[in-house]
Order: C-alpha cells, then sequence, then structure tokens
C-alpha cells in the first residue's frame, strides 16, 4: 500500500512542477507534508533534508558567492574574460563553457557554478543579453565534465567503491576520460548552438544595478590636511580610479572656480564638488582620504553588530521639509546621519553649494547610517526610504580577501583537507567577519525556494527507498529486457539510470542501481565492468529536471527559468548520452 502512496505523491510532484500550479517551494513542502500525513516517513524523517550536507553546502555557497559579488571578484573575473573575448560574446562564452568544463573535472562542479553563474550574468549585461540563454549551459557542462574524471563527482567515487566492496576492481583517476571528453566536446558544442535558439529570452535582473547616468549625484568632497590631493589638478585627480567622477567645482574659501575654465591645484580645507555614480564616490570616501564637509567619520561598511548601509531618502509629496535647505533639516544636523550626495530628476540644481540647496518633492538624499537609526527614519513620514540602492553598492577593497577566500575554499576541498560542506561554510563564515559581506545580505542571499525544493526531493527519495518503490520500478523495468543481447540490456540500464537520477539525487541512483546492474551482467553472463561505467555516465545524465542535479537548481532562480526550459535541452542531451554511452561502453570496456 505505501509503494502506491508514494507512486501517487510522486505523479503529483512531477505534475506540479511541470506545470507550476503553484509554486515550487509550496509543492516541496507539500511532499513532506503528505509524506507525514500518509505515515509512509516520521516527522524527523522528512524534515531530515534540511540537515542534509547538500542543502547547507549550498546554501553556504549562495553566501560565497553574495560576497564575491558584493566585493566585485565576480566583476573582476567576468571583466577578465570579456577583455580576452576582445568583445565577441560568442568567444567569451566558449571561453566559459571550457573554464567550467575544465573545472568541473577535478572540483566539485557546485562551487564552479556559484562563481560562474555572476560572471555570466556579467557578461549579458555587458552584452546586452538575456542571461537565461547561457545559465543552463553552464550548469550541463558541469555536469558532462564531472563524468571526465574519477573525482569530477563524488557520484564516480561512490560507484569505484562500491565496485571493490563487490569484488571487482575500482575505476582508476582517469579511465573514464577515454569516453567522459568525447561526450563532454560534443555536449558543449550542442548547448553553444542549440541554447540560444531554444531557451527563452528573460531580462537580466542584474543590468538594473548598473551605473548608468541616471545614477548620478552631487557630491561635496573635503580636502583634509596632509591630503595625498593637495596640490594636484582637481580636474585629473579623479579620471583614471573614478572615471565616472567629474569635478563641477572647487570651493576654497568663499571664492568658487570652475576646473575647466581656470588651471589650479587643490589645497588643504577646500570643497569639490563633484558629481558621479554611487560606488567611485563611496571609493572615494574610503580610499582617498576626503571627507564629507558635514562629517569627519570615516564610512565602514563591515562586520559589525549595528552594520551601516547606504541608501536613499526621496522627499516625499506632503513632506513639510519641501523648500527648506538641507543645512537646516534636522537631518543634517544628526551626529548619526551622513548625507553623501544629492539628487535632483532632471532639473538643474542652482545653488553653488550642497547645504544652500532648498530641497523639492522628488529631491533624493544619498545618505549612510546605522540600521538602526534607519529604523527611526522609516518610521516618519517625511522620506520615502529606497534601500535598493545599497545593492548597487560594491566593496572592491575587499576584493581580494573574496577571491582568496574562494580559492582557499576550493584548494582545501580539492586536496581533501575536509569536505565540501565544512568548506563552504568556512568560507561563508570569512566572507562576513573580514566585511566582505553583512549579515543582511548574507541573509538576503539564501534562495529559499531552491533550499526547499533539494530538501522536498530528498525525503521523496528518502520515502521512495524506505518503502521499495525504487527496487519494485528497477527489477520490473529490466525484466522487461532479460531476453535481449548484453548491449541492449546495457542501454537499459543507462536509461533506468538516467531516469531515475531525475527523481533521486545521483549518489542514491548509484547506490540502488549498481547491485542490480552487477546482478544483470552475471546473471547474463558478461563481465561487469561495462555496466559499472554505465551506471557512472547514467548517474550523471540528469539534465531533463532541475531537481536531477543541484546545480540545475542553482541556475533556475537566476535564469527565471520554468520547469518546462530544462526539458528543451535536456531531454536530447540525455538521450546523446543515453545512446553514446550504450554504443561506444563495449568498444572500451568489452563484454
Amino acid at each position: 500500500m505505501d509503494i502506491w502512496t508514494v507512486s501517487g505523491i510522486l505523479l503529483i510532484t512531477i505534475y506540479l512542477l511541470i506545470t507550476e500550479k503553484i509554486s515550487v517551494d509550496l509543492t516541496a513542502i507539500g511532499i513532506m507534508v503528505l509524506l507525514v500525513i500518509s505515515n509512509i516517513l516520521s516527522p524527523k524523517e522528512a524534515i531530515g533534508g534540511f540537515a542534509n550536507p547538500a542543502v547547507v553546502t549550498v546554501a553556504a555557497l549562495f553566501v560565497v558567492s553574495k560576497g564575491l559579488m558584493r566585493t566585485g571578484g565576480v566583476e573582476f573575473l567576468g571583466r577578465k574574460i570579456i577583455k580576452m573575448a576582445r568583445g565577441n560574446y560568442k568567444l567569451a562564452l566558449i571561453i566559459i563553457l571550457f573554464s567550467v568544463a575544465f573545472a568541473s573535472a577535478f572540483i566539485n562542479n557546485t562551487p564552479v557554478v556559484i562563481l560562474f553563474i555572476p560572471v555570466i550574468m556579467t557578461m549579458c549585461c555587458e552584452f546586452g543579453l538575456s542571461p537565461s540563454k547561457f545559465l543552463i549551459p553552464v550548469s550541463y557542462t558541469s555536469i558532462l565534465a564531472g563524468t571526465c574524471t574519477l573525482i569530477g563527482t563524488s557520484t564516480n567515487i561512490i560507484i569505484s567503491d562500491l565496485s571493490v566492496s563487490f569484488g571487482y576492481q575500482g575505476l582508476t583517476m582517469f579511465e573514464l576520460s577515454i569516453l567522459g571528453v568525447p561526450l563532454a566536446i560534443t555536449g558543449i558544442i550542442f548547448l553553444y548552438f542549440a541554447a540560444p535558439k531554444v531557451l527563452p529570452a528573460l531580462a537580466n535582473p542584474i543590468c538594473q544595478l548598473q551605473d548608468s547616468a541616471h545614477r548620478q549625484y552631487l557630491a561635496e568632497l573635503k580636502i583634509p590636511l596632509g591630503s595625498t590631493l593637495v596640490g594636484r589638478s582637481p580636474g585629473e585627480i579623479f579620471k583614471e580610479k573614478y572615471p565616472s567622477i567629474i569635478v563641477l567645482e572647487l570651493i576654497n574659501q568663499s571664492h568658487i572656480y570652475r576646473p575647466d575654465r581656470v588651471q589650479l591645484t587643490i589645497s588643504a580645507e577646500d570643497i569639490l564638488l563633484v558629481k558621479g555614480s554611487l560606488n567611485d564616490l563611496v571609493g572615494i570616501l574610503h580610499n582617498e582620504g576626503v571627507e564629507l564637509p558635514s562629517s569627519e567619520k570615516g564610512l565602514t561598511l563591515g562586520a559589525q553588530k549595528d552594520p551601516p548601509i547606504v541608501v536613499e531618502l526621496i522627499i516625499s509629496p506632503h513632506s513639510s521639509l519641501r523648500g527648506q535647505q538641507l543645512s537646516r533639516i534636522d537631518l543634517a544636523r544628526d551626529p548619526n546621519v551622513n548625507i553623501i550626495a544629492v539628487k535632483r530628476s532632471n532639473l538643474h540644481m542652482t545653488e553653488r553649494q550642497i547645504h544652500d540647496v532648498r530641497l523639492q518633492t522628488g529631491d533624493i538624499l544619498l545618505i549612510w547610517c546605522h540600521e538602526s537609526k534607519l529604523k527611526a527614519i522609516r518610521s516618519g513620514t517625511e522620506y520615502i526610504v529606497i534601500e535598493d540602492v545599497y545593492e548597487e553598492l560594491i566593496h572592491n577593497r575587499k576584493a581580494w580577501w573574496s577571491i582568496i577566500n574562494f580559492i582557499g575554499m576550493i584548494t582545501t576541498a580539492t586536496l581533501g583537507l575536509a569536505d565540501i560542506m565544512t568548506c563552504a561554510l568556512t568560507a561563508a563564515f570569512l566572507m562576513i567577519v573580514t566585511g566582505c559581506l553583512q549579515m543582511r545580505d548574507a541573509y538576503r542571499s539564501l534562495q529559499g525556494d531552491v533550499l526547499l525544493l533539494i530538501a522536498g526531493t530528498i525525503a521523496l527519495g528518502t520515502a521512495m527507498q524506505k518503502t521499495g518503490a525504487s527496487q519494485l520500478y528497477a527489477e520490473s523495468f529490466l525484466s522487461l529486457f532479460s531476453s535481449f543481447s548484453p548491449t541492449v540490456v546495457l542501454g537499459a540500464i543507462i536509461f533506468l539510470t538516467s531516469f531515475s537520477t531525475q527523481l533521486l539525487s545521483n549518489n542514491a541512483t548509484a547506490v540502488l542501481l549498481l547491485p542490480i546492474a552487477i546482478s544483470t551482467a552475471v546473471g547474463i553472463g558478461v563481465d561487469p565492468k561495462p555496466f559499472i561505467v554505465g551506471i557512472c555516465f547514467g548517474a550523471s545524465a540528469c539534465f531533463a529536471t532541475p531537481m536531477g542535479y543541484q546545480t540545475n537548481l542553482m541556475v533556475y532562480g537566476p535564469g527565471g527559468y520554468r520547469f518546462t526550459d530544462y526539458m528543451k535541452l535536456g531531454i536530447p542531451l540525455n538521450a546523446f548520452v543515453v545512446v553514446a554511452s550504450t554504443l561506444l561502453i563495449p568498444l572500451i570496456w568489452p563484454f
């Protein structure tokens, strides 16, 4: 009876995931609820997926990825790739796909995909393309490359160890490369040509976060005594490091000069009226030893108990501040608030200094303050608080910390000094304590729908194994091919493995089907080695569903995909791997 119940839940799950009648995270919760109320799993077993290393690892890697994005580490890598491509997005895509393939052949492909998701999105923003056309290929490429070596995926290691336990020879490091490399290269070529035509063209959410002409602010910067900027030309000081910054005026005591009209140099206590982007303004405050005229406190964005945040305040239509001078409002005199810049949409400010600006409806104040202070500002009615601007802020000075942190995580996991979950958690922790990321960013980086879907499908896989449903499905399927040639039987096993891994995890599929494959080979009187290798390739042929592999789930949200998008490329790719493996494995590993 339990087998029929699990089968019904499985069919309902597949239907809901394909049609998306309800969201995938709600579907995942429904799976766990149904398994508990039907008494197939205990409550502890049903939520066991949340303690699964895969869920914890993916969550930690979301944080690591956010840290790389927040510090500009990923942007740096993306710029290098774009530069190598010399403006050709097709060449850039080829470089990315083969970079992903090479890395995934030797290390866990999860952090590789996590790293390249924002690289792809940056590249697509650069060339005006849709990342939804390229993120699935990145995931699929990492999966294909994982079959090229023994350590490319944990599934290969498990299969090799199980083979030894059954009395057969294990797999060597590059034994699978003979078939894996040609399959991976062919698959990448297919993805390169087919993905842009088949996958949807959806909007890139990252592009709206890029600095542009409409995100320019007016700010005043005070030059303190001992500044390295003293004695330099105001028109040249920021051009190289901060290209968006334009020095409009230099204010020396009561005199105002235009650098484009008068040749002069900067003196201590001068005030520069500048216009520029958020990141360049904050970068100058961090790195160039300048001050805000109204504040002598430095801007430090790090891992504090009450962390600072940069936000925009829009003067509301009903604000009592309209018509008042900026220097006279309570906010300007508040020691816990620092006004960085002012912006007025489509209008020129006639005032010569920012503190003389008379506020109007729609004026935007760019400020930084601590989160505790922001709560008080938000509770008032004078301003409309816009926190989205904080997402634009890049902590460039921490870029090397984030890159070293990520490389350390990869190296430690590759050398086997610790498992990938421990490495990912450590890297996430270091991203926060080194100031690459604030806790608010870490929480926001967690994609709850992806984590819930992983936990829900783990619960379903546990139920299928516990009730014997998986075993029954496998044995019933293989009984249909008992009278056929070894090649046909091998093809049936590879197909069954590939089909099962769309629903179960790769490792669970391998553990379940390897004993069946070996006993089938022995039963028809042939060498089990081709069947063992077939399980390796079949378990990694998991392209047709987002839950087939965790990297598929990772690109689900950033790409804005639907369940059916995976089938468009996944089914042909699955068919290719299954057919090619069936035909070529007996030639390389004879029966």
